[in-house]
């Protein structure tokens, strides 16, 4: 069945983003977390350390969807992360 799916920005950049993590499609994504949903399929893997801690209500998902963060802060050029850690910290 073919159907018109509206989804918010923050979604939308979720999906994207999500898209372009994992190399499948939106469709996919969108598909396979449908059938999930509706319990309709069986997982593939057992579930992630994040994943129990949601089912178990231990942790509950962001109020806030997936959002772009700007970073506020850079480095001087030519300085990277690796020279702020003192001699000691390094590995």
């Amino acid at each position: 069945m073919a159907m018109n799916l509206r989804l918010t920005p923050e979604v939308t950049a979720a999906l994207q983003s999500e898209a372009e993590r994992t190399g499948k499609s939106q469709q996919e994504i969108i598909r396979d977390a449908v059938a999930q949903h509706l319990h309709l399929v069986g997982r593939e893997a057992p579930l992630t350390d994040r994943e129990q801690a949601r089912a178990s209500g231990l942790v509950r998902p962001a109020r806030v969807p997936y959002r772009k963060v700007t970073p506020s802060l850079r480095l001087p050029e030519g300085m990277n992360s690796l020279d702020l850690l003192g001699q000691e910290e390094r590995i």
